[in-house]
């Protein structure tokens, strides 16, 4: 046994000589980190460690391909790109389907029609001039009539074409002219009218070049069995054959319209992410080599733009998170503090990623989906501020899509990046919640719930062709990427905690813990100002959490703000049980300067027991530099000479509104208790003074409090005032025994 123990021994020393190694180290990087030179090389080694990460995962797969060999592997295309070959193949096809336009020229029919009445009409024309019963000729001399009259044939026959165009006269035959201007007048008209409806019904429908001649063929049908004689009917049924001509031609215009009406129907034929272009022992034939090589499987070590497009993400991912640190309104000390927590979180986060994903080739479920999603969300949150373990979340998200990519044809898997960013973002809720504050492990039982429903959502929307046993490894995934989640941050917050000297909700718990060396000596040495203490804490941590401050921390420095009246416990009054009260014999000044001693011991006493330096301050700063008024004025009425800054404390003022908040339920509540029949008008009346008095005394001024949430503290103090100090019933039937108890 004796053995055991010194091996125990030897083993807490080494730990410790190894904690204070970090820590020593820690504190000379925080130093550097001082600088925003080293501020921002921190940020340039974060950004080289997740390119180092990610680079294989970006790196393009190299494949063997042979021509017109067999493929040795399945091969998807790891991008969408369009086949600009197959397009324009797929343009000339439906090109050529694209018939020509022919136009119907509608104005054909009625210009022959019309030259086919010029025609008529001339020979009847003729036919009045040469016909002795002209009425025309009733004026004109005998010898003018006679020669009229005489008119031969042929000289009707010359004087109708000079009443026609030569192009005209060329195309109609000699006879034509004979037999119209020999025709009777009547069967003339009536030939006419024949003609004309023929050519019209003809010409009304379409005619192109290779159906002129059926065309005038069905014109010469029309006037072949009509009741004019022959030479008319000859005669009408060449005029109407010469009529009969071409009405439809080809529109270039209108057919080229169409054609590009319909290429641009076609959309771009693609090769798809994830589209598999050759099989597992399929030939690779030219097409599929001439796809292979547009999807970029034969020049894949050219490219760069892989690697130039995770640089240029980790760049704006580390210069965003730059800034936003630099735009911070915290102290340097806490800046630095938060730039090398969420970098060391993020690393580590990076680096458990990046193993799980070299073993992520489980036959029956992603790897990936193992992977603690929700450890840097918890820890960040604990440690620092939930602002800060959502933007880590978001990011984890975005770094996972690229590690966790083997499973995908492309470099980015969404599934699994939503899957750890909403795993995430539910912790953080999760852990908002007052009752999860401190109970990590519940929180990642929690936690393990909402990722089975969420991973099978993601597994639902996808409509992936699952098997139970696929789904019960995804399910199981779940519960232990939640489980791990919260194990993880319970061992690892302790480590940080030591490190960095951040004071978590677990140490808040630890150091609340009434079995505490601290606590137990306030209670066994100071009992009423252990009483004291608890009231304290009870206002303090109410009004902290109505003003979403931290109540915990409130709670806990509240225990611990007094501690230094355990070094002259009876010169305070709430530990002067049936004593003479010390005071009344001491001058003023030997008596302030006990007072004021107590926030001096307290502060070193809690130094000396390397308590966090949250609850240093507070019992430092939580009376700020107030007056003493009770033995200011009492010095001023033994007519002695004192300066009102010599009775006032030390300070400093409240830096935090937990500290601001301390002070006041610190005064409330010594207050309340001195007075004999508290009322709820009086409790508001005198919350409302010693509120007022520190305003006007510029308590607040270092600590970023306002006007609004001062009020709030009020109500809040006033009702669990109230709570405490409430009216008792009273039993006048019983007057002996009737007493004032204090509760």
């Amino acid at each position: 046994m004796l053995v055991g123990a010194e091996q125990g021994a030897s083993a807490f020393l080494i730990g410790g000589e190894f904690l204070n190694f970090i820590q020593a180290n820690l504190t000379r990087l925080r130093a550097l980190l001082g600088n925003r030179l080293f501020q921002i090389l921190l940020f340039v080694v974060l950004g080289i460690f997740a390119y180092l990460m990610m680079y294989s995962n970006v790196k393009p797969e190299k494949v063997k391909i042979e021509l017109l060999k067999p493929a040795e592997q399945t091969i998807r295309s790891t991008k969408t790109v369009e086949d600009t070959y197959k397009t324009e193949q797929e343009k000339e096809e439906i090109t050529q389907q694209v018939a020509d336009v022919y136009t119907l020229k509608k104005e054909y029919a009625q210009n022959k029609v019309d030259l086919i009445a010029s025609i008529f009409d001339s020979a009847l024309e003729v036919k009045k001039e040469t016909s002795p019963e002209d009425p025309e000729s009733a004026g004109k001399d005998e010898n003018e009539n006679n020669s009229s009259k005489t008119a031969t044939p042929a000289e009707k026959t010359v004087m109708l074409k000079q009443k026609l165009t030569d192009e005209v006269n060329k195309e109609i035959p000699e006879s034509v002219f004979l037999a119209l201007v020999e025709a009777d007048e009547d069967d003339l008209k009536i030939s006419k009218d024949l003609t004309i409806t023929a050519v019209n019904n003809v010409m009304s429908q379409r005619i192109t070049a290779a159906d002129v001649e059926n065309a005038k063929k069905r014109a010469e049908e029309e006037l072949k069995y009509t009741s004019l004689d022959n030479e008319l009917k000859n005669a009408s049924i060449s005029l109407a054959r010469n009529a009969i001509i071409q009405n439809v031609f080809f529109d270039k215009d209108k057919t080229e319209v169409q054609r590009t009406q319909a290429v641009e129907t076609i959309e771009p034929i693609k090769i798809l992410q994830g589209q598999i272009i050759v099989e597992e022992g399929q030939l690779i034939d030219r097409e599929v080599y001439r796809q292979l090589e547009l999807a970029g499987f034969l020049n894949n070590d050219k490219t760069v733009f892989p690697y130039l497009g995770l640089f240029l993400f980790l760049t704006l991912i580390t210069g965003a998170l730059y800034y936003y640190f630099y735009l911070s309104n915290n102290t340097e000390d806490r800046k630095v503090t938060q730039m090398l927590v969420f970098s060391l979180v993020l690393m580590l986060s990076l680096s458990v990623m990046k193993i799980f994903s070299l073993f992520s080739d489980l036959k029956y479920v992603d790897l990936g989906y193992y992977f603690p999603a929700a450890m840097a969300a918890m820890l960040i949150k604990n440690l620092l501020h939930e602002r800060f373990a959502a933007a880590i979340t978001i990011i984890l998200g975005a770094f996972g899509t690229i590690i966790f990519n083997g499973d995908v044809s492309g470099n980015l898997d969404f599934s699994i990046g939503l899957y750890i960013m909403f795993s995430g973002l539910a912790a953080i809720i999760i852990l908002s919640k007052k009752n999860f504050k401190t109970k990590i492990l519940q929180a990642g039982l929690l936690l393990s719930v909402i990722n089975v429903v969420l991973l099978f959502s993601i597994l639902f929307i996808m409509d992936g062709n699952y098997s139970k046993m696929e789904y019960l490894f995804y399910m199981i995934a779940a519960i232990v990427s939640g489980v791990a989640s919260s194990v993880l941050t319970i061992g690892l917050l302790p480590f940080f905690e030591a490190g960095f000297g951040i004071l978590s909700s677990i140490k808040l718990l630890e150091l609340s813990n009434p079995n505490h060396p601290l606590l137990r000596k306030i209670l066994t040495e100071a009992p009423g100002t252990y009483h004291h203490s608890v009231m304290v804490a009870n206002l303090a941590d109410s009004a902290c959490e109505a003003i979403e401050a931290n109540g915990l921390l409130a709670r806990v420095g509240s225990y611990y703000h007094d501690i230094g009246k355990t070094k002259r416990p009876q010169f305070f009054i709430e530990n002067q049980m049936n004593i003479e009260n010390p005071h009344d014999r001491l001058p003023s000044a030997t008596s302030r300067d006990i007072i004021i001693a107590h926030v001096k011991d307290g502060a070193e006493m809690l130094l000396k027991c390397k308590m966090p330096q949250e609850i240093i301050d507070i019992a430092e700063q939580h009376h700020g530099t107030t007056l003493l008024k009770f033995f200011y004025h009492k010095a001023l009425k033994q007519g002695e000479d004192v300066k009102e800054e010599e009775y006032r404390y030390y300070g400093p003022k409240a830096q935090t509104k937990e500290i601001a908040v301390i002070g006041i339920a610190d005064s409330v509540e010594a207050a309340v208790r001195s007075m004999v029949h508290p009322t709820p008008e009086k409790i508001v009346e005198l919350v409302e003074k010693i509120i007022s008095d520190r305003m006007n005394d510029h308590q607040f001024d270092e600590c970023d409090i306002t006007m609004k949430e001062l009020s709030v503290v009020k109500q809040s103090l006033c009702e669990t005032l109230n709570g405490i100090f409430h009216s008792r019933i009273e039993y006048p039937e019983f007057p002996k025994l009737e007493q004032k108890v204090r509760p």
